[in-house]
């Protein structure tokens, strides 16, 4: 019984434990910290980043850029996948433009946007096309979802549209929205950093990645490159809690 929560606790460990290590033997093999900076250098290369309001306030505007880009995403998601799960028509003349926006390569809507759009405007719509997709893709198969059976009962039972949505196509698709929002988090954060480094905002962990390698400080590379990834995973952690108690999923995830 007791060992249980031990290995949990061992199985998340030796993956960063493992990885970590490999990182500190290649670094001392390799023994050039513009190559491959180790754990330690890199560390207290952030200690010091941190240590100054510059840090943050880059960090903060980024948290902003992404977040904002996000929730449009979400919700032009929520919206083109209703309205195009709904109805063939709109979904045989939109599809093609949505799955165009997924496929096509994030640098091209990038260059395009800075064209059309300011610096710091950039990050938010690349986030929000990026987003929206996923978001689509996974709604409209969620309203796809209930069987065709349920259906014809419900309208045997004379059910109204609006009890139909409630009833029915709402729980169906709330499952596979949050599934959705968590898997469009990540691709938020790349093509919203990578949408900074081309297009380079006064204030932006991106433009800070951009500054690294430009001068060569790749200590500072990996710092910044750690930033991203812990706030990623802290907004990844904070949204999946929050959806899990707003729908439930906690109790399917245990």
């Amino acid at each position: 019984m007791h060992s249980d929560p031990l290995k949990k606790t061992l199985r998340a460990i030796a993956p960063a434990v493992f990885w970590l290590g490999l990182w500190v033997l290649i670094s001392r093999l390799i023994d050039q910290s513009l190559f491959l900076p180790g754990p330690g250098l890199v560390l207290a290369t952030l200690w010091d980043l941190a240590g100054t309001g510059t840090f943050w306030a880059h960090v903060a505007a980024t948290l902003l850029r992404v977040v904002t880009g996000t929730l449009l995403g979400v919700a032009c998601g929520v919206i083109l996948g209703a309205v195009i799960g709904f109805s063939p028509v709109l979904d045989c003349l939109l599809s093609p433009a949505v799955r165009v926006v997924r496929a096509a390569p994030v640098v091209s809507f990038i260059v395009l946007i800075i064209l059309w759009a300011g610096s710091d405007r950039v990050p938010v719509i690349i986030c929000a096309m990026m987003v929206t997709p996923v978001v689509w893709e996974n709604l409209r198969a969620g309203l796809a979802s209930p069987s065709r059976e349920i259906l014809e009962m419900a309208s045997a039972y004379s059910m109204g549209p609006l009890r139909k949505l409630r009833y029915i196509y709402l729980p169906a698709s709330l499952p596979h929205l949050r599934s959705g929002i968590l898997s469009s988090l990540g691709l938020a954060w790349k093509s919203g950093v990578a949408a900074e480094v081309l297009c380079t905002p006064r204030r932006a962990v991106g433009t800070q990645v951009f500054y690294s390698k430009l001068y060569l400080e790749t200590p500072a590379l990996f710092a910044w490159t750690f930033t991203v990834v812990a706030l990623s995973l802290v907004l990844e952690l904070i949204v999946r809690t929050a959806l899990s108690k707003g729908t439930g999923g906690g109790k399917d995830e245990a």
